[in-house]
């Protein structure tokens, strides 16, 4: 499946468009993060990792998740 990431320091948010159902729920939660008529249309580095992480988990279709970033 295609997905998409966009990494924002410790967090990376990963997007895969097929299961998005277009519920708008990030765009009206953190909309300066979530642009969809701009390329790219998700901007992490306009949110915190810890508020990109709250939002992502109200998603209803599960086409945004995230992984936080550990160093090696």
């Amino acid at each position: 499946m295609e997905t998409h990431e966009y990494i924002n320091g410790e967090i990376t948010v990963i997007w895969e468009p097929k299961k998005c159902i277009h519920a708008a729920i990030c765009v009206k939660s953190l909309p300066q993060v979530y642009r969809p008529n701009e390329k790219p249309w998700l901007k992490p580095e306009n949110a915190t990792p810890m508020e990109l992480k709250n939002q992502i988990d109200l998603c209803p279709s599960g086409a945004l998740s995230y992984k936080f970033n550990t160093k090696k």
